[in-house]
């Protein structure tokens, strides 16, 4: 083999690698390439997803307002529970105040 043939031969060995490079840079490039259609469904999607999420922020502020209304109304239930109760120990009091006070005129 004779110099020329070996520049030759190396010649044609880097023509093919770099087409075999060429082609396989082409075929990534295709099979990865995104579409105008998929980029639009993403874009659909993330406003869909930014929706979903101030949707959830608003349910979680009225939850947490509802939650307030209910804790401050039990409060109130209680407070009244607890005047009811008391004012019944005293009426009881009262009424066993009276029959005693009854029963000792009467005897």
């Amino acid at each position: 083999m004779n110099r020329g043939e070996l520049i030759l031969a190396t010649a044609i060995i880097l023509f093919v690698a770099f087409a075999l490079g060429w082609f396989a840079s082409w075929l990534v490039n295709r099979f990865t390439r995104v579409s105008k259609s998929d980029v639009g469904e993403l874009d659909r999607m993330a406003q869909q997803l930014h929706e979903a999420e101030e949707a959830r922020d608003q349910a979680i502020t009225y939850l947490q307002q509802r939650e307030a209304e209910i804790t401050n109304q039990l409060t109130q239930t209680e407070a009244e529970l607890r005047a009811a109760m008391d004012g019944l120990r005293d009426a009881r009091t009262e009424a066993e105040e009276l029959r005693s006070y009854i029963e000792r005129q009467n005897a």
